[in-house]
């Protein structure tokens, strides 16, 4: 198993005890007037995600799933890949099997680097295995 920084290991922690309203309330902050969180669930231990939302002006909500997301490093390169995600909109259904299963880049911008390498802390695949079954996902 990789050993994680104390900075990651606060974070995640830090997460985890964060109750999901305080999550969605502080989203719905910063989200007015493009789309209202009415639930919220990320679960780093499982690599699950749930979030509803309505979009502003819209009246039903779009829900995504998200399982088995983690960060990968190949060479000096970083990627996210994505497993399985799924929705309750077809068209959104169809924008999502287009990354499933595929390894994303994740850009390297100086000026940001530092909150970057604490989020790919967060993500990355626990073990070897997990990092394995991610990229043979993805062939």
């Amino acid at each position: 198993m990789q050993k994680m920084s104390f900075k990651t290991s606060l974070l995640k922690t830090a997460i985890k005890w964060t109750p999901n309203m305080m999550i969605v309330w502080v989203a719905n902050i910063m989200l007015k007037g493009i789309a209202e969180l009415t639930d919220f669930n990320l679960d780093l231990d499982t690599r699950k995600a749930y979030v509803q939302a309505t979009l502003y002006g819209e009246t039903e909500s779009i829900e995504v799933w998200l399982d088995g997301f983690a960060v990968v490093k190949d060479g000096e390169t970083n990627k996210l890949i994505i497993q399985q995600a799924q929705s309750n909109r077809p068209w959104l259904n169809n924008l999502l099997s287009r990354i499933v299963g595929k390894e994303w880049k994740i850009p390297v911008i100086p000026q940001f680097q530092a909150h970057i390498e604490l989020i790919i802390g967060l993500l990355k695949a626990e073990s070897p295995e997990q990092e394995d079954d991610l990229i043979d996902s993805t062939e």
